[in-house]
Order: structure tokens, then sequence, then C-alpha cells
């Protein structure tokens, strides 16, 4: 699919400006439309542990984890602050990008506290897994959405995103942006079912890994049915092939031997960083796979964000329909 997606998804933003149990907003106080009439307005935003209250407009975002960053940048504004930027930039690869002035506030999960009271801002968005030794400290220092985008009943896990999605955009009063960028998604996922259908490639069966070194062998992650990024290709019309045990996280953990379960007719869609692609494609068994051997192999390279948000979800669409030679 062209790279124009992305303009689209944006082109939203850029029109609109501002605008579990799953999380949702409530707000109070006077809605007439003034710009002063929302700086004094009271919003209490439901979350993961309960409920948040605060006063006046946000202008000064931290995001904790990589997927709120994402989309705090899907909504046309930038975070002041997230934790491990080296990493963000390796891993998340879309359109919206990150500012120069943004500060690294340390790591995921101990993300450091110091540096985040010195930027002075309205608001942190942090994440269950993320939080559990820290939540307290960082609502002392701001009001703090905590989101648990990873839930343990194997409900939809792409649900759970739409949702966070639209609770940080009624945050920052911005939801009919985020609502233009949502449109889009759904627009980009029509659009690729019709391409496949093209091609005759609707329906196809596939297997999505991400594999990875731990030391010199390769270990991969297999996509089960619990996952986001597997309702994004179901929502372009293929189908997953893999079976594995849902774990909370969306995917079965393999080595070698694994693979030999996946069949010659299934397409193997692979994200893999250079080094990691490879040592594998170097290892003796890869040839012998059934799936290697049909030319079934898709890599659709490292910096695809598999726990992300629209975005994200636009981008993985678009390297899909690339690895398949296919565009709108």
């Amino acid at each position: 699919m062209k790279k124009y997606i992305f303009a689209r998804l944006l082109a939203g933003v850029l029109l609109f400006g501002a605008s579990g149990g799953l999380p949702s907003l409530s707000a109070g106080g006077n809605s007439e439309g003034s710009r002063e009439a929302e700086n004094i307005q009271t919003k209490t935003l439901r979350h993961s542990l309960g409920t948040v209250e605060f006063s006046g407009s946000i202008q000064r975002v931290i995001a904790i984890d990589w997927d709120f960053a994402e989309m705090v940048l899907a909504l046309g504004m930038q975070p002041v602050g997230i934790t491990q930027i080296e990493g963000y930039k390796k891993w998340v690869n879309i359109p919206a990008a990150l500012d120069e002035s943004v500060v690294d506030v340390g790591k995921r999960g101990e993300p450091n506290l110091e540096r985040i009271i010195e930027l002075r801002h309205d608001l942190i968005i942090t994440a269950t897994d993320l939080a559990a030794n820290n939540y307290d400290e960082l609502n002392a220092i701001a009001p703090t959405l905590l989101f648990n985008n990873f839930p343990e009943d194997n409900s939809s896990q792409y649900e759970v995103m739409l949702n966070i999605f639209r609770t940080i955009a009624a945050a920052l009063n911005r939801e009919e942006a985020a609502e233009a960028v949502l449109a889009e998604l759904e627009r980009t996922f029509y659009e690729a079912n019709t391409a496949l259908k093209r091609r005759g490639l609707e329906g196809g069966r596939f297997v999505l890994a991400q594999s990875y070194l731990v030391g010199d062998a390769s270990d991969f992650r297999l996509f089960t049915d619990n996952a986001m990024v597997v309702e994004i290709m179901k929502n372009m019309g293929l189908k997953n092939f893999w079976n594995g045990t849902p774990g909370k996280f969306g995917f079965s953990t393999v080595g070698f031997e694994g693979l030999g379960a996946v069949a010659a007719d299934t397409r193997f869609f692979w994200i893999a960083h250079p080094d990691a692609r490879k040592a594998t494609r170097d290892a003796p068994v890869w040839d012998s796979l059934p799936f290697v051997r049909s030319e079934s192999v898709h890599w659709l390279g490292g910096d695809v964000f598999l726990f992300g948000g629209p975005l994200s979800a636009a981008a993985l669409v678009e390297k899909i329909l690339a690895s398949l030679g296919t565009d709108s």
C-alpha cells in the first residue's frame, strides 16, 4: 500500500487540531467552547486503578511506555518526556517523528523520578506491567493514568488499544482527531483487503513471527489469536495458522524445532533486525523448513512495532502488502 496512507492518517490530526473495565472519561464543568472555560473545567478519568481528577487543559505529557508515546504523537502533540528514546527510535517506525526536544526519562520499568519532576508536566501515562512498584510515586508528582494493555482474560488487545487511544484523546481534548485517525485506519484495512482480493490472496494462511538472538541462538515469537497484530492482519482478510496457547502478551516462544509445524503453504511474515535475520538464515536447519523450501518467507524488517497504536497498525499493513508485492 502506498505510503500516502500515513499522510491520510495524520491529515485528520492536522484538520481537527485539538480536540478494561476498559478506561473511559467523563468531564464536568463549563463546556461552552471558550478556551477560558476549557482551562478551568474538571475532568475525571477512569483507568485501571480507579479514577484521576484534574482541572485545566493538558499541554505537557510524559509517556512511560512507547505505545502511549505513539498515541500522543498520533493526536498531533509531542510528549515532553518518554522512556528509552534510543530503543523507541530503533523499534517504532511511524511517520509522526519524535521531536529532538523530547527528554529521555529513564527506563520503562524504572523511570527517573527526578527528571520527571523537572519537566513540570500535566499528566503521566503508564502501563500496569511497568508501574507495579512506582505508581504511587508517579501519581504524587502529577495525575497519572495507568492502563492494562495486556488483559489476562484473552479479550481483544486491539479493542483495548482503541479504548486507550480514545481515552488519551479525551484527556487531551482531541477526540475528533482520534476518530479521524481511526476512520483512516479502517479505510486502510478496507483497501488492503481489496488489494488482496484482487491478487487472489484473501483468506490466505499466515504466521507472524518476531525473532531475536539469545546468545548465538535464535528464538521466535509466534503470535496467537489474542494478539493485537493478529487481529490487524485478520482485518486485512488473512487467516492465522498458528494455534499455540495464547500467552498474556499474545505470542508463543519457540526455537527452530517449533517452526517445523508451520506448513509449506503458509506465509511466514518475519520481523527481525538484520543481525538476528543473518544468524537465523545461517543456521543449518533454516533451509530445511517447509515454508522456507516453498519460498513463503516475507521479511518485514526490524522496525515494525507490534505493541503500538493506530500508526503502528498502519505500518504493519503497509509492510505486509509491500512484502507481497501488492499495492492499493
